[in-house]
């Protein structure tokens, strides 16, 4: 007898560094915390452009991505969610968003210290952060690749 398929929903997740900073977003939705830039990629999008796009879309900061952190999977009867956690680093020097819009009320690049006196959405964004700061392994992007790309 065959299953009814279960939709499954990728997210996103990005940590920006430079330096000693990391890049945090106020959201508009979550109680207007802050975060770090992540959102859902969307149907077809590659999971790669999807994390780069939703970084700009909230930071405005282009950046080009550096590793993979960890990826979380989580099945619930009703739907599976997979969180795809990613390095990256900036392009070049431009400072991030300072007015509100749909996709986030602003962004800005903070210390761990700077980051303690925010109201953060989740306590993993520090933890996250402070583990990166620490040395957290990065894992090369090819870990994750399309179906049917070459074995090398």
């Amino acid at each position: 007898m065959a299953r009814a398929a279960i939709p499954s929903y990728y997210f996103a997740l990005v940590v920006v560094r430079r330096a000693d900073r990391f890049l945090v977003v106020r959201e508009t939705k979550h109680g207007q915390l802050w975060y770090l830039p992540a959102g859902r990629v969307e149907p077809g999008e590659p999971l790669f452009e999807g994390a780069v796009r939703e970084v700009l879309e909230e930071t405005g900061v282009p950046v080009e991505l550096t590793g993979v952190l960890r990826v979380e999977h989580t099945a619930h009867a009703e739907m599976t969610r997979v969180r795809v956690f990613l390095a990256a680093a900036p392009v070049d020097a431009r400072p991030p968003k300072s007015h509100a819009d749909e996709h986030s009320l602003e962004a800005r690049w903070v210390t761990l210290a700077e980051l303690r006196a925010l109201p953060l959405r989740g306590e993993e964004v520090y933890e996250l952060f402070a583990a990166v700061e620490r040395g957290l392994p990065a894992y090369p992007l090819s870990l994750i690749t399309p179906e049917g790309a070459p074995w090398r």
